[in-house]
């Protein structure tokens, strides 16, 4: 747990790292020290989180500190702080090494009146527990102290101490307590219960409470009071200018879990529809009150001329209520042919009450009216062609554009079609999606529908869904489907901003034979099938090499084509292969193991994930690799996988693919790199 900076007591002698110069003590937690250092290998400030002396007896903080130091090493998030090294200081106690947030954390800041910059803050929230969920790994202590921002002030999700990782009991982090921060804590948390990552939804609910207002939903005088709350005191309502979030708290800080949103992944579509500012309604009562108002402001000389006016019609109901009550409630009898005569081909009606009790004609209107009900209900919204809702409506449109139930029909109709577009939307189908946007879109003009709530959701809704799909094509470096994905914007309506956002997105991603911007390994998309994937341009060179080797230690591995006697009397490795090498050229007689050493090392420097290629990768694209041919290591093994294949003609010899023993260096093998989505 990171706390508020401190400064380092004279009286307590820094650890030593080897590697780092520590400069001074920056926050306390209670089994662990964060530590301010300069690596000097690479001159740069970092954090250092070692364990205290008093917790190295105490096993359940020990296994605490290595759970958070295994669980941070397992996730690889922008949003997510990660760790640079592990190891022990030079009194043997355990510590890992982080980068260094200088923005501060979440509880420095005051948001309350930027709902923009708190969407943001959760949109990258969100999106790091629903990475870390998928992983099994449950953070259990979210809090503001725990959202740190980094040098272009992105906020990152950081002390996974008291994290729950799948596989392990929670007993391993907790021992049958609350562990946690009760002002944030989930009510099952709170006693001490089973959690699941909806107690981490939950903390969101508070953080995204305290980010609107300035302050917690909850406070109390001691964490025992204040867990007490939690559990049973109702949710707090929203100031009136922030009611419109008030729905979105609600299901957050839900007291069960079952009530609460699904998942990270269905919190942020939930963020994704609140409106952007509080929403006016008029209800019955607002209605009633100003009918009320409007009437006392009648003039004396208005309600002595309505009074009239009702006490005549209540004379007259009187006189004649009896008989008119019976007319109009009683079918009458027919009446003799004789007792009605034809004037000019017309039938004139003796009686005008039986006039008045016959049924009126059935209208056409009236019967595709009721066509529409029968449709709506068996879900024959736009098919089959000669028995749909849509032609019903549209056609009702036409002829009585003034009926009554038009407009809560359309508007049924609209939902559904909407529903079905956004379904349609997540699952691809654009050309079925792209259908029912242009049919919303012409039902609303026939109709003359206005429905802002559903063009709202709708819009949040679709781009929601569009914005996913890019998403999942960006890891896929699938620049084409992302682009599908942004035309289809056009047609769903979207406004201005979200449509030229959704456009950017999809541009940013970089077309096959382009290089990656900004990844120190110089990555080239390439084509595979009807996909796509990132592969270094050329052999990982002899400077980048030694570059990992001095950073790392690493040995050099033993390197000899075959078995010879030269190699007791000249060692060769990658430093000194048997040949003339220049900087950037390809570094051979490097072992598999070393590769993927190396592979690891480059992910954990700039945050994403690399590895060795495939067969089917490495067959993408050649490399250039000088004067030298060389062949690559690839991540495909044989058998028990002590053996692994190459691939390419070498210097030595024409194209192999043979396996070769993975824990030994050879003088014409190299390797490249794949970065996984």
């Amino acid at each position: 747990m990171q706390d508020r900076s401190t400064f380092h007591d004279a009286a307590t002698p820094l650890p030593e790292v080897a590697g780092y110069r520590v400069l001074r003590r920056i926050a306390d937690g209670g089994m662990s020290t964060v530590y301010l250092a300069r690596q000097e290998s690479l001159g740069r400030d970092v954090a250092i989180k070692v364990m205290r002396p008093e917790a190295l007896g105490d096993e359940v903080s020990r296994r605490r500190f290595e759970n958070e130091a295994r669980t941070i090493g397992r996730l690889d998030h922008p949003h997510i702080v990660g760790i640079h090294q592990i190891g022990r200081t030079a009194d043997d106690r355990p510590f890992f090494v982080m980068p260094h947030m200088t923005r501060g954390h979440l509880g420095q800041r005051d948001l309350a009146g930027d709902e923009a910059r708190i969407r943001e803050i959760l949109r990258a929230l969100l999106s790091a527990l629903a990475y870390a969920h998928a992983r099994g790994v449950i953070h259990r202590d979210v809090k503001a102290e725990n959202v740190l921002f980094d040098d272009a002030d992105r906020p990152l999700l950081a002390d996974f101490g008291i994290a729950l990782r799948r596989g392990y009991g929670s007993r391993v982090t907790s021992a049958g307590l609350a562990l946690g921060s009760t002002a944030y804590m989930a009510p099952e948390q709170a006693r001490g219960e089973e959690v699941d990552h909806r107690a981490d939804l939950y903390a969101m609910g508070v953080l995204t409470w305290e980010m609107l207002t300035g302050r917690l939903p909850f406070e109390a005088q001691d964490a025992l009071s204040m867990a007490v709350m939690h559990a049973q005191d109702p949710i707090p309502r929203l100031p009136p200018h922030l009611r419109h979030w008030q729905k979105f708290i609600d299901r957050s800080m839900a007291k069960y879990p079952l009530k609460r949103h699904h998942d990270a992944a269905d919190m942020l579509q939930a963020l994704e529809r609140i409106p952007y500012g509080p929403q006016r309604s008029f209800s019955p009562r607002d209605a009633a009150a100003a009918g009320v108002a409007r009437m006392r402001d009648l003039p004396r000389g208005a309600w002595i001329v309505l009074g009239l006016i009702l006490a005549a019609g209540l004379g007259f109901g009187l006189r004649h209520g009896d008989d008119t009550a019976r007319g109009f409630f009683r079918a009458s009898q027919p009446q003799p042919a004789a007792d009605s005569m034809a004037v000019g081909g017309a039938a004139v009606i003796d009686n005008p009450d039986d006039a008045l009790l016959r049924a009126a004609p059935e209208s056409e209107a009236s019967t595709l009216v009721e066509d529409a009900r029968r449709q709506l209900e068996q879900r024959r919204l736009v098919s089959p062609s000669d028995d749909n809702a849509y032609d019903s409506l549209v056609a009702v449109a036409r002829i009585a554009p003034d009926h009554l139930e038009l407009p809560q029909l359309s508007a049924q109709l609209a939902r559904a079609l909407a529903t079905d577009a956004v379904r349609a939307t997540k699952n691809g189908d654009d050309a079925d999606a792209r259908a029912r946007f242009e049919r919303i879109a012409t039902l609303v003009q026939a109709t003359g529908l206005a429905d802002d709530d559903l063009a709202r959701e709708l819009r949040r809704d679709t781009t929601a869904a569009l914005a996913v799909r890019i998403d999942a094509a960006a890891r896929r470096f699938d620049r084409e489907a992302a682009r599908k994905a942004a035309a289809l914007a056009g047609v769903a309506n979207l406004d201005a901003d979200a449509l030229g956002r959704l456009r950017r997105q999809a541009e940013a991603i970089p077309a096959v034979g382009a290089v990656l911007p900004g990844d120190p390994a110089r990555m080239t998309v390439v084509r595979s099938g009807d996909g796509a994937y990132a592969l270094t341009r050329r052999h990982i060179s002899r400077s980048e090499y030694a570059r990992f080797a001095e950073a790392t230690g690493r040995p050099a591995t033993l390197c000899r084509e075959r078995a010879s006697v030269l190699r007791v009397i000249a060692r060769r490795d990658w430093t000194d292969p048997g040949f003339e090498q220049n900087n950037a050229d390809p570094v051979v007689c490097v072992s598999w193991d070393d590769a993927q050493a190396f592979a690891q090392w480059l992910g954990a420097r700039n945050g994403h994930r690399y590895r060795l290629p495939t067969t089917v990768e490495a067959s993408g694209s050649a490399a250039a690799v000088g004067s030298r041919a060389v062949a690559e290591w690839l991540l495909d093994c044989e058998g028990d996988c002590v053996r692994r294949k190459v691939r390419g003609s070498s210097w030595r010899r024409d194209e192999d693919s043979r396996a070769r023993d993975g824990g030994r260096g050879y003088d014409d093998v190299g390797f490249r790199l794949v970065r996984e989505p």
